[in-house]
Parts: C-alpha cells; structure tokens; sequence
C-alpha cells in the first residue's frame, strides 16, 4: 500500500503556485524576456494551408478571431511583446493545438507597404487605430498560450486577408 506524503505535495503545490503568481503579475514591455517565449516563425509560403472563416467565441481561438499572444521578435534572442493575431488556421502540433497567426500592428507606416493588409479598426485595439496584417511571415502559437480573445473580425476583412494569402502565397 502506497502513503502519500501530503505534506510534501501541498508545499511543492504551494512554491509552484508561488512561482506562477510571481511571474504572471509582472508587466512585461516591448523588448521584455518571456520565459516561455515559444512561438515559432515562418514565411507565409512554406506554411501554406486551407484557410477558413470558423469564429466561435466559445474560450478556444478559431480563424477569423483577433487574439493576443506573447510573440517573439525576428531575432529569435527570446525577446519579444504581447500583441494581436489574426488566427487563420488551427492544426496539432508537437505541444498540443497550434494556432497559425498573422500578427497586427497600428502603426501607420504600415499603411502602403506590399507585405500589410488593412483590416480597419476592431474592439481589438482599445484606442481605436486603423490596424494592418502582416501577410509574409506565419506565427505557430500553443494554444495554451493564448492571452485572451480580442474579437471577431468580419467576414468581409477575413475573406480579403484569406483572398490575399490564397493569391500571393499559394494557400487554399
């Protein structure tokens, strides 16, 4: 018969909750360090796949909804910033579901440039900025991971960022 030593487990569950408690409540910036920075980046390209509308506010991210994640900078040096998603697909992967997300910015020098999309303005911008899409470059985020949702974007945008990734980067 097998005794489990109570004591042991409530003081590792204590010091684990005491870690976690710790570390969620810190701001964290652009630039800041994550410690578990693990979304992954690729060209559009060579992660091409069906693309479909399918929002359902039900707590898992779906395409067609605007998330926010903890994304990693392109130098890959584990630095990185919360920011906005458009989910565009869902597929399993190595930790569970991984979300393929494009990132957004509201940065208005975006506007023009061949790799961004405007997708207007959305609940997902509290200050209400015109965003933009990045098109060329796929994020691979655990669905754990996952901030929060931030909205729905409409049919009628979605079907332009999915008509764009269909014509320039061969997904369906």
């Amino acid at each position: 018969m097998v005794v489990a030593n109570w004591g042991n487990v409530l003081r590792q569950a204590v010091k684990i909750g005491t870690e976690l408690l710790s570390t969620s409540g810190q701001k964290r910036g652009a630039g800041a360090t994550h410690p578990r920075a693990q979304g992954r980046s690729a060209p559009t390209a060579d992660r091409a796949r069906t693309v479909v509308y399918a929002p359902a506010l039900d707590g898992a991210a779906d395409p067609g909804e605007i998330v926010w994640a903890w994304v990693p900078f392109e130098e890959g040096d584990g630095r990185g910033k919360d920011r906005p998603l458009l989910v565009v697909g869902r597929e399993a992967g190595d930790r569970g579901v991984d979300l393929l997300g494009l990132m957004l910015s509201s940065q208005h020098d975006r506007a023009g440039e061949p790799d961004w999309l405007s997708v207007g303005t959305g609940a997902w911008d509290r200050q209400g900025r015109e965003s933009f899409v990045r098109l060329d470059r796929v994020l691979e985020v655990g669905e754990h991971e996952i901030r929060r949702e931030g909205a729905v974007l409409d049919r009628d945008r979605f079907d332009r960022v999915a008509d764009a990734l269909r014509t320039r980067f061969g997904w369906s």
